[in-house]
């Protein structure tokens, strides 16, 4: 489309008049967020615009028209097809226009906005015991609107089919700016008495009666043959015997017809029971010959894959992150429902006989206990981002991830797809809906050579003609977009091929809507976005970035798009995305614009580029992405060294110098705690904080005086042979050594007396900060100083100095010694769980426990949850604020960014202390310092205090912990 950079300024003019207020962004700290989706292509946009209602996006796509600019309608930009991607304007829903307008649980309808989540619909409609049938594994993430242009179907297609199937009417914008409704019989004006609405919306609808008479043959014998046949359009709704269902035939059109603003759908009930069985196979091919078996059993879901998935979901979050499955090296989930559990119970036990027999599955297994079940079901989910970064650190990517074939067939189709698969010498990464039969695969294409595209697009072709022989479609559920726009022709006839064309233009005469997806494709090879690093970046970093093979570039181009981070609820990423519902907040989107960094075109200025800092700027460093990202992006270490580059040389912000230096200036302080703490609660002390950039809300932490320290070291001394060694971090040390105090019993009464080490740091704030060749410095000094050949090892009560230990000493030194001194990091928690002696109980413990778990923890134990312990030790209820506390180190004492953390305290923090009534022996833990100072901060006026856990455990403590002695 020429001309549209010349067309955007009076564009923006025109939406200025048109529709003022209305948010329109076009610098490239923007754009480039957009640029992607979760395909392989990259396609910058001109501009970003955020409707906030239907007039909103009339006024738009006029303004759109008149200028000449294509438009692309997105919802929560997972799309990986490249459906979501486009040149000129995106409309994003997500951020504004997702409102659940109405529910009407009598006649099982729900009216929403395009922007509305899946997972907020399921979440409102389970109240009537409802739900929206389909349900892809983006549920958290993706959007109604973004279903209804895809056709999404998800893992439970095998009951409830696709979005189509589902959808009553739609409220669109055509091309030209008018408001209309597509429903089951027809096409008609939004607004019955705007004549000239009403007249342009009737000649709409006869052109397309006229289309459709006059291709019934094709229509009929090309279109709905198999369940999952998505690609093209599905004119087949259209056809006289289906009552021209003109909503369901605008479903899959991928925003290339119109703009659908809201929806009115259909609900189901909830099933009452259910259970998962969980079938092992030697080989995909093996799982997809029982398929036909099991369909005849009436399951809700029939999901597939392979082992790949399963060993990096192991490696990446712990052993005992997949439980339940039987041995093999693929495997079926089958879900059984009804109306009584015993009766789905022995339902599935029938089944597994009868599998049994068959002799086929290796090993199958009823799955009855719910968390589970969850896990293995988020495998599956996850199966995009895991097959996406294996656990050997390959490489693959879709544009082959989507074909179906008729259940039936799955079999001999796979057998033929992996011949094809070896005479290209690719491999492939298997998963997706048997029972359907619709499998998804990652390949490891090689997109960054010219050789490499080619050889893709060969097998693409031949991919095509193979599905074609076994009668299947290109496209599944994830559409066609770019990825197989071009294919078409080898699935659907010149006639078809024309009619979708001639259907498209009846609504887009100008082809403004989401061009170069299935009318008038682009080449499927075009605006790929892997590349090669430009000569913008200097090849030399700080962090070793050992799992990448291409360092920093090939790190942030770990993310591919599949948008986790952007759910707000399960795991603990992104914080700064669920507290502000920004793109440019989210983990996704802070990558995309890194690698915008790295390709140096749209964002030249590398490492000293300012859009790149700003959209950083809200990251809490709480490296929760590392561990919830499928594809293990650690946003927290990519801020550090963008930090230390960007700052070389140059003055830094004042906290840097406050917070960074903390460890240093809390030992000078400690010589004179007492008037300085008095100076900080003072006015000056305000003044301190201003200077230091440091926020003025918050209350200084009392630092704690050399004397409370050595009383406190030397509680320390058991006299008995130590078996660990208790690093002393600075926090513990600066702040609150009666933990150290405590730890130091806990460890000795449960078998694992310690020795103490109090002058040392694990160079935790300089790293955040960015302050990378002086936390190489301190780092180093304390490895030498820990490996001395003793190999005993080392607790830290501190999660976030734990986690800096086991996994940033060893990436920014990279030395054998740094290795073997993280291999022998344990937090208090792990070394209780690993390393207590048998058999051993800690004094009588509360009922109940408020745990926040530090973010750090979390995604650096895996398998060393507090939670978990608690439970063992006999707590019976541990109420979890699952999130991050919004603190985050620095983070929260920074000025600028006070009212973020606040915010991201809101969302799970707060709610579980404002339960918690001081009266009652209720007590709540927090191991991280970070963590307990903004429960003070939160409930401290109200006598609520967060303990260490070692100061719950403390066989010496007063219940419910003794008070620690600061000044």
């Amino acid at each position: 489309m020429t001309g549209t950079a010349t067309a955007l300024e009076p564009l923006v003019a025109r939406l200025a008049e048109t529709a003022p207020g209305l948010r329109v962004e076009t610098g490239p700290g923007s754009t480039g967020l957009y640029a992607y989706d979760a395909s392989n292509y990259r396609v910058p946009p001109k501009a970003v615009v955020f409707p906030r209602s239907a007039e909103d996006v009339v006024a738009v796509l006029r303004a759109c028209r008149e200028a000449h600019v294509p438009l692309t309608a997105r919802g929560g930009g997972t799309s990986m097809a490249g459906n979501a991607v486009g040149p000129g304007v995106v409309l994003d829903f997500s951020r504004h226009m997702n409102r659940i307008l109405d529910i009407d649980p009598v006649a099982r309808t729900a009216r929403v906005e395009a922007g509305v989540i899946l997972d907020a619909l399921r979440s409102a409609t389970a109240l009537h015991g409802l739900t929206f049938g389909p349900d892809p594994s983006s549920h958290s993430r993706c959007t109604v609107g973004g279903m209804i242009g895809n056709d999404a179907c998800g893992n439970r297609s095998v009951r409830h089919g696709r979005t189509s199937g589902h959808v009553e009417a739609l409220e669109i914008v055509t091309a030209d700016g008018v408001r209309a409704v597509a429903d089951r019989t027809g096409l008609r004006a939004a607004d019955p008495d705007d004549t000239d609405a009403v007249r342009r919306v009737a000649r709409l609808e006869a052109d397309v009666r006229r289309l459709i008479d006059g291709n019934l043959a094709p229509i009929r014998t090309e279109l709905g043959r198999v369940p999952r046949q998505v690609s093209g359009y599905q004119l087949h709704h259209l056809l006289p015997e289906h009552g021209f269902d003109m909503a369901r035939a605008l479903v899959g059109t991928e925003g290339s017809c119109a703009v659908v603003t809201a929806a009115t759908v259909r609900l189901v009930a909830t099933a009452q029971a259910s259970t998962l069985l969980t079938l092992g196979y030697d080989d995909v091919v093996d799982a997809a010959e029982d398929v036909p078996e099991i369909l005849r059993w009436n399951p809700t879901a029939v999901e597939g894959m392979d082992e790949a998935i399963v060993a990096t979901m192991r490696t990446r979050r712990g052993p005992d992150s997949v439980t339940g499955l039987p041995e093999g090296r693929a495997w079926l989930y089958v879900e059984l429902d009804g109306d009584d559990q015993a009766d789905v119970d022995a339902r599935a036990a029938d089944l597994l006989a009868v599998l049994g027999a068959q002799g086929r599955m290796t090993g199958g297994r009823l799955v009855q206990n719910p968390a589970e079940r969850r896990s293995l079901w988020r495998v599956r989910e996850d199966g995009a981002g895991l097959a996406a970064r294996l656990v050997d650190g390959g490489e693959s990517w879709p544009g082959w991830e989507d074909a179906a074939v008729a259940p039936e067939n799955l079999a001999g189709y796979l057998r033929d797809f992996r011949k094809l698969l070896a005479a290209h010498g690719l491999t492939g990464v298997l998963y997706g809906h048997f029972g359907a039969g619709c499998v998804h695969v990652r390949i490891d294409f090689d997109l960054a050579t010219g050789p490499g595209r080619a050889a893709m697009r060969r097998f693409l072709t031949e991919g095509a003609a193979l599905v074609g022989r076994h009668g299947g479609s290109l496209s599944g559920e994830h559409g066609d977009g770019r990825a197989r726009g071009e294919l078409l022709e080898v699935m659907y006839s010149h006639r078809m091929i024309r009619t979708f064309a001639a259907f498209k233009g009846i609504f887009d005469s100008e082809g403004l809507l989401n061009p170069g997806v299935i009318v008038a494709p682009a080449p499927l090879d075009d605006d790929l976005a892997l590349h090669t690093p430009s000569g913008v970046l200097p090849a030399e970093t700080l962090f070793s970035f050992p799992h990448d093979e291409d360092g920093f570039a090939g790190a942030v181009r770990r993310c591919v798009g599949v948008g986790r981070c952007r759910g707000d609820s399960g795991g603990v990423m992104c914080p700064s995305y669920r507290a502000t519902g920004e793109e440019s907040a989210s983990t996704r989107g802070r990558a995309r614009l890194l690698q915008e960094m790295v390709r140096g075109d749209l964002v030249p200025d590398g490492w000293r580029s300012a859009e790149v800092r700003d959209a950083l700027d809200l990251c809490l460093s709480c490296k929760a992405c590392s561990s919830d990202c499928p594809v293990g992006v650690d946003m927290a270490t990519y801020k550090a060294e963008f930090l230390h580059h960007h700052y070389k040389g140059r003055v830094r912000p004042r906290s840097h110098y406050s917070l960074g230096w903390l460890p240093l200036t809390s030992r000078l302080v400690a010589h004179v705690a007492r008037p300085v703490n008095a100076l900080l609660r003072g006015p000056l002390g305000k003044l301190l904080a201003r200077l230091g950039g440091v926020t003025t809300k918050r209350r200084v932490p009392a630092f704690a005086s050399r004397r409370t320290l050595r009383r406190a070291l030397r509680a320390t001394t058991t006299g008995e042979p130590a078996k660990t060694l208790l690093f002393v971090d600075s926090f513990t040390r600066a702040f609150r050594p009666q933990v150290a105090a405590a730890a130091s019993r806990v460890l000795a009464d449960a078998g694992i007396p310690c020795t103490t080490e109090d002058d040392l740091c694990c160079g935790l704030t300089w790293v955040s900060t960015g302050q990378l060749s002086v936390a190489r410095r301190v780092m180093a000094r304390t490895v030498a100083r820990l490996d001395d050949g003793d190999d005993r090892p080392v607790v830290v009560a501190e999660p976030s100095c734990a986690a800096a230990l086991k996994r940033d000493v060893p990436e920014l030194l990279g030395t054998d010694a740094a290795h073997r001194v993280a291999a022998r990091i344990h937090t208090f928690t792990g070394a209780l769980t690993d390393l207590a002696a048998p058999g051993w109980e800690p004094r009588e413990l509360p009922d109940e426990v408020v745990l926040q778990t530090h973010c750090h923890e979390y995604a650096t134990f895996q398998g060393h949850r507090p939670r978990d312990l608690l439970g063992r030790l006999g707590v019976r209820k541990v109420d979890e604020a699952e999130g991050c506390c919004g603190l985050a180190g620095n983070f929260g004492f920074e000025a600028q960014h006070y009212d973020t953390s606040m915010a991201v305290a809101d969302l799970a923090l707060r709610p579980r202390l404002d339960d918690v009534d001081p009266r009652t022996p209720a007590v709540v833990v927090a191991d991280g310092f970070s963590c307990a100072t903004q429960i003070d901060h939160i409930a401290g006026d109200r006598g609520v205090r967060a303990l260490h856990l070692a100061e719950l455990l403390d066989p010496d403590a007063d219940r419910p912990g003794r008070p620690g002695e600061n000044s």
